[in-house]
């Protein structure tokens, strides 16, 4: 009954934002109460989980307000216009040679594995270009949520380290075999860059201008523009990114004090810094009341055991003489299922189970967890309604959930089912 319901939460949830009956926040609270309610659960405990899945993502909610805010104040100082600039004129007005690079720029930055600070790096940087030549900005969120996929089954990202533990493994035996799928990803998101590039290219043709982006400007914008700081933005902005990575800092503290310098040294008065406060609050509001709203859709889901529910009757669907084919399901269905499971339900919950299965049926349990790579939430993350980054990255596009999730939905299914079939082939997964 419980898995019943949790399906039913998950199809209702995505039926009703992608066809816009509700929007993305009042769905994310209003369907798991209800679901909630429907299965038994009184409003004390709905209430108590809501809190504890709010508490999760609270972190990341206050990460994500400042975040927002000390990247929104570097665009308004205009750190990034010289990259800006350099792009146009690099691709003479062609918008194949922007996706493109879109999606290169993307994979490298992603190298950390850590998706919130590539969504913010190269869509601050390239939602000014995607608007100067009007090309669709769905394809600026689907092209970097494709190409962030493949380079988060590097070991150091979340999703991979809670594979690894999970398993009692390494990166030798999780991450290497994986290794000419990944690459294979890489290349077919780069071909569907090609594709995406080449309609808009038909549409928009190659467009010659001479980039004057100050022309493009309001006037207020133009007063926010603090040029004689650019190296100093710069060099702050390197600091800050360094230190994410190293982790010398939790993140939510380091983007509070990283916003509040950076307000402080290019916006002094106190009239200007409420100009850049206004001008980005709407934002910053969308993105933060998302992030709590999911954290009531997972607590909802998790405290009700709906997801441990939903998980068991997966594997109870697979009959026994096809129990060999465990490891190619699993990878088939590990973007999809990325809808369905949280990174900690799935990795902590769904891949226990599977590999339990696996191991009774004679099969390595490591390739459970390689497969499971192959999409749950490394393609799959920037598409899922449960995790923070998917919400930071379409606000930041300005884009809708459901209509993102419509544009590159097969695509990132495409990815998942080519690395899925060169692991196949190169040995990392059998049938």
């Amino acid at each position: 009954m419980l898995a019943l319901l949790g399906f039913a939460t998950i199809v209702v949830f995505l039926f009703l934002i992608i066809t816009k009956r509700l929007s993305v926040v009042t769905a994310l609270v209003i369907v798991p109460i209800v679901f909630g309610l429907i299965a038994g659960f009184n409003p004390k405990q709905l209430g108590d989980m809501m809190l504890d899945g709010i508490k999760q993502v609270a972190p990341t909610g206050i990460m994500l307000v400042f975040a927002v805010l000390y990247f929104s104040t570097m665009l308004d100082a205009g750190l990034f216009d010289p990259v800006i600039a350099f792009v146009i004129r690099s691709v003479k007005g062609d918008p194949m040679k922007v996706i493109i690079g879109t999606a290169i720029l993307t994979m490298i930055v992603h190298l950390d594995g850590d998706g919130t600070a590539t969504f913010m790096i190269v869509l601050s940087a390239f939602l000014p270009i995607y608007k100067q030549l009007k090309i669709n900005r769905l394809i600026l969120s689907g092209i970097v949520a494709l190409s962030v996929g493949p380079l988060h089954l590097v070991p150091w990202s979340g999703t991979s380290a809670r594979a690894i533990s999970t398993l009692k493994s390494d990166a030798v035996h999780i991450f290497n075999p994986n290794i000419p799928a990944m690459l294979g990803g890489i290349a077919w998101v780069l071909f569907v860059a090609y594709i995406f590039g080449k309609r808009e290219r038909k549409r928009l043709g190659i467009i010659d201008f001479q980039y004057q982006h100050h022309e493009n400007l309001t006037e207020t914008q133009k007063e926010l523009r603090r040029p004689k700081l650019i190296w100093v933005n710069a060099i702050l902005t390197l600091v800050l990114i360094i230190t994410l990575m190293k982790g010398w800092l939790p993140t939510p503290v380091l983007f509070i004090i990283g916003s509040m310098l950076a307000l402080m040294i290019n916006y002094f008065k106190l009239a200007d810094q409420q100009k850049v406060l206004k001008s980005h609050g709407t934002n910053i509001f969308m993105v933060s009341s998302m992030i709590f709203a999911a954290g009531i859709f997972s607590g909802i889901l998790t405290g009700s055991k709906m997801i441990p529910a939903m998980a068991t009757a997966l594997v109870s669907l697979i009959p026994q003489h096809h129990a060999g084919w465990l490891p190619t399901l699993t990878a088939i269905t590990s973007m999809p299922a990325s809808m369905l499971f949280t990174p900690d339900a799935y990795y902590f919950g769904v891949v226990p189970v599977l590999s339990h299965t696996a191991t009774q049926f004679g099969i390595d349990s490591l390739e459970i967890g390689r497969a499971a790579l192959l999409g749950q939430m490394t393609v799959g993350f920037p598409l899922s309604p449960l995790t923070a980054s998917t919400f930071l990255l379409i606000g930041l596009s300005e884009v809708e959930l459901g209509e993102h999730q419509k544009f590159v939905f097969k695509w990132a299914w495409g990815t998942t089912l080519v690395m899925t079939l060169i692991a196949l082939l190169t040995g990392s997964l059998h049938i």
